[in-house]
């Protein structure tokens, strides 16, 4: 008699089981996550991944935006948005061997942020600046401005499949009205074409003699050292290694010469500046050598005045209107802002009059990468008109970039190509902040592995 109402509470009690299992595996924030192959899977197909349980993070809408902008600028670039409570153990290694692609990967989970990238398309020193850039951001903000600041400075190309949807979609008639389309406005667009490159052309043109002014100057003042320096290769004391200290500066004064006379754009005037840099570098050896004091180690040149020399120290400084920043300064320098003293900046012409050459345009991010290569340019140029400038992928497009150490690469790279040929799993680290081939480190101020 008690069978049948003991059978409907036996029922009863499971289908109440059943509904919380399923409610609680289904609730935002679940501790059952989202594989990391469902993740790849999702960035094989587009750049942005949004995990449905990190959803308040990145909307949609917003996660398209960044999605369409680095499709546009047809970068290697992956970023996904997961929950707080994602494990972050190997996570980014995992992830890249499961995409296959290489490229650059940045992920926020929950309020924190980083990034791994393969060394063919992004140097890990610039990665660092990049990340550290973006750092304690609210999502919205970090996301664009780590987006729009790894176009300007990504190498590589976007993966093939990315955009095979979007060339699969429309109907044949849908195809034949933009075929006709095309044909009827063609004449058109060719002469705009012709004009826009007519003008970029001027522009360059006029861009490049302004830097010509400013990098002559820095010739002249690099040859004078020279002469000031009034060394002898048989004078009384003098060894082998002054000697290749001394053989490289002037190796490096004719390089700077012949580059300058040669250049045509102005990204090819970094390599007049790299050469200058690396001329002073030796000659701040041969001059340790000469008074027998220990030799230097290798460090940018004076922030405020590349013709300072190499830096001695980093110096906390503050630009107008800016935030706080630690920048490379000189002996003289770092003695100016320790007394409250302004330092000695360097000044170019504008339409505007003198100014601080990060605050002169565009055209100077070629001459200021050469001296401050490796990445660290960004970070010392945030908040400044170069800086924002240099952030943007229409800079990179009429520029090339400026800075970073991205010499290892051209135009046609692998990167974002389906393949394990670019993939050092040095590059990726173990995870989070667990160390791996990232400038001796990993957490970059508050990152995954704490």
């Amino acid at each position: 008699m008690n069978a049948v109402p003991r059978t409907r509470s036996l029922a009863a009690l499971l289908l109440a089981v059943l509904v919380l299992v399923l409610t609680t595996a289904f609730a935002p924030g679940a501790s059952a996550q989202t594989s990391v192959s469902t993740i790849a899977r999702a960035l094989r197909t587009g750049p942005v991944y949004v995990d449905p349980a990190a959803s308040a993070q990145c909307a949609g809408a917003d996660a398209d935006a960044l999605a369409d902008r680095i499709k546009k600028a047809n970068k290697p670039l992956f970023i996904a948005v997961l929950p707080a409570g994602y494990p972050t153990a190997h996570l980014f290694a995992d992830l890249r061997a499961a995409t296959g692609i290489t490229g650059l990967y940045g992920i926020r989970l929950g309020d924190r942020f980083d990034a791994r990238a393969d060394a063919s398309v992004m140097t890990p020193t610039a990665r660092q600046n990049l990340v550290n850039s973006v750092q304690g951001e609210d999502a919205k903000a970090q996301l664009t401005d780590f987006t729009d600041r790894a176009l300007a400075n990504l190498g590589g190309h976007a993966p093939r499949g990315w955009h095979a949807a979007d060339e699969s979609g429309g109907s044949g008639a849908g195809l034949i009205v933009v075929g006709a389309v095309l044909v009827v406005g063609g004449a058109g667009a060719y002469a705009l074409v012709r004009r826009n490159r007519r003008r970029r052309e001027e522009e360059q043109r006029a861009a490049l003699e302004r830097l010509r002014v400013v990098v002559d100057e820095d010739i002249t003042a690099f040859g004078e050292e020279l002469d000031r320096l009034d060394f002898h290769p048989a004078e009384p004391g003098a060894d082998d290694a002054m000697r290749a200290d001394y053989a490289h500066a002037l190796d490096a004064y004719e390089t700077a010469k012949q580059r300058m006379a040669e250049a045509a754009r102005p990204e090819e005037v970094r390599p007049v500046t790299e050469a200058l840099e690396d001329g002073r570098f030796s000659l701040a050896r041969l001059a340790a050598r000469r008074s027998g004091r220990p030799l230097p180690e290798r460090r940018p040149p004076c922030f405020f005045d590349p013709r300072h020399g190499p830096s001695v120290a980093d110096a906390v400084w503050t630009p107008p209107g800016g935030a706080p920043r630690e920048v490379p300064v000189c002996a003289a320098d770092s003695a100016r802002l320790a007394d409250g003293l302004d330092p000695v900046i360097r000044q170019v012409d504008t339409e505007q009059g003198r100014r601080p050459y990060w605050d002169a345009g565009p055209a100077y991010g070629p001459w200021a990468g050469g001296y401050f290569g490796g990445g660290i340019l960004p970070g010392l140029l945030v908040g400044t008109l170069l800086g924002s400038m240099m952030a943007t992928p229409s800079y990179a497009a009429d520029y090339g970039a400026g800075y970073g150490d991205f010499s290892g690469f051209d135009g046609d790279h692998q990167g974002g190509d389906v393949s394990g040929t670019d993939f050092d799993p040095g590059d990726f680290g173990g995870g989070f902040g667990d160390g791996g081939d990232f400038g001796g480190g990993g957490d970059f101020g508050g990152g995954f592995g704490d």
